[in-house]
C-alpha cells in the first residue's frame, strides 16, 4: 500500500513538472516578435568614424567623409528589449532597395536593418523606409558634431546636451550616447509611434566612461 501510495506522489509530481514546463513554454510563445507590436522607437545615429577604426574595409570608410550615418530606426518594448525578425519576411524590391540607399550608407547595412528590425514596424518595407527617412529628417546634428577634420573631445553629457540644444522637443531621458571604449560610437534618440521625441524605455540609457570621450576625424 505505501508502495502503491509513493508512486502516486512521484506521478502527481512529474505531472506539476511538466504543467510548469508547458506554462513556461506558453509564455515565451506569447511573447514571440509580432510585427507592429511595440511601443516607441529608437532612432539610433552612428558615428561613422568610429566604426570604421575597425571596420576599415566596409564601403562606408572609403573616404567618403561621413559624419553621423543612420544605423537603423529600431521597434522597442517599454519595459525593456525589442522584437526583431518578424515574419513574414519579405525581400526588398528594386524600388525600396533603392530608396534605402538614399538613407542607409551601405547595402549590407540596409539588408540587416531591414530583416531584423524594419519587419517587425508592421508597416512594410516601403512604409518602414518612409517612418526612417521621416525620423532621421527631424533630428538636426549639432554644428559641433559635423564630420571633423580633427579628433573633439566632449563629455557624453555633454553630446546629450548639445543635441537637446539643437532639437528642444528631445526630453531629458528621451536620448542616450554609446561608446565604444574611449570614443564616440552612436547616439540614440527615443521617438512615439507618431515619430515625435519621447522618453526612452528600460534599458535605453547612456553606455559610456566618466569623463571625456574622443569624437574621431572623418576618413
Amino acid at each position: 500500500m505505501k508502495h502503491r501510495l509513493m508512486i502516486v506522489v512521484l506521478l502527481a509530481l512529474t505531472s506539476g513538472f511538466i504543467g510548469t514546463g508547458n506554462a513556461r513554454e506558453s509564455r515565451n510563445a506569447r511573447a514571440e516578435s509580432v510585427a507592429g507590436v511595440f511601443d516607441y522607437y529608437v532612432l539610433s545615429l552612428s558615428w561613422s568614424p568610429t566604426f570604421c577604426l575597425t571596420h576599415q574595409n566596409d564601403t562606408q570608410c572609403s573616404g567618403k567623409g561621413y559624419g553621423f550615418v543612420l544605423h537603423g530606426l529600431w521597434p522597442q518594448y517599454a519595459k525593456g528589449g525589442w522584437p526583431q525578425s518578424c515574419g513574414p519576411r519579405v525581400p526588398l524590391t528594386a524600388a525600396e532597395r533603392a530608396k534605402g540607399l538614399t538613407l542607409f550608407p551601405t547595402p549590407k547595412l540596409l539588408e540587416h536593418e531591414w530583416s531584423k528590425h524594419g519587419t517587425c514596424s508592421g508597416l512594410g518595407a516601403m512604409g518602414y523606409l518612409q517612418a526612417s527617412d521621416k525620423a532621421l529628417g527631424a533630428v538636426k546634428i549639432p554644428p559641433q558634431l559635423q564630420p571633423l577634420n580633427s579628433s573633439y573631445y566632449f563629455e557624453a553629457e555633454e553630446i546629450a546636451r548639445l543635441f537637446r540644444q539643437s532639437n528642444p522637443g528631445i526630453p531629458d531621458k528621451g536620448i542616450a550616447v554609446i561608446c565604444s571604449g574611449p570614443q564616440l560610437s552612436e547616439v540614440r534618440v527615443c521617438m512615439d509611434k507618431d515619430l515625435s521625441f519621447s522618453a526612452c524605455g528600460k534599458g535605453v540609457r547612456t553606455q559610456c566612461r566618466a569623463g571625456e570621450i574622443r569624437v574621431p576625424p572623418v576618413r
